[in-house]
């Protein structure tokens, strides 16, 4: 059985839901995540250079390993249009043994 503490979460806005559903395409297709579930209409407020912004986007949660976070990370930022993409991988405290297996096995290591 794996360890919840060996897997992940990753938060990743996109501009709209296309280039949500290129990025997830691009990251499954890689191995580098198990899952992704797309959110296509959040309301974003934020500060950004020095100014109160706020838009429309589309929200990308990827379930991923430890192990894998840094290859994710890289893909994202090379594909994403963003300048400063936000990317936050929020870990694990417990999760179903079946449903951690799968995710690590569906998860190939570099």
């Amino acid at each position: 059985m794996k360890s919840a503490a060996e897997m992940c979460v990753v938060w990743v806005t996109a501009p709209e839901i296309e280039t949500a559903r290129a990025l997830a395409k691009a990251a499954l297709e890689a191995r580098l995540v198990a899952c992704v579930n797309l959110v296509p209409a959040i309301e974003s407020h934020y500060w950004w250079e020095g100014r109160l912004e706020s838009g429309a986007e589309s929200l990308l949660i990827c379930k991923t390993t430890r192990a894998r976070l840094p290859d994710l990370e890289r893909l994202l930022r090379e594909r994403h249009p963003y300048d400063t993409p936000e990317i936050l991988a929020l870990p694990l405290d417990s999760g179903t043994p079946r449903y951690l297996d799968w995710l690590a096995d569906s998860v190939r290591t570099a």
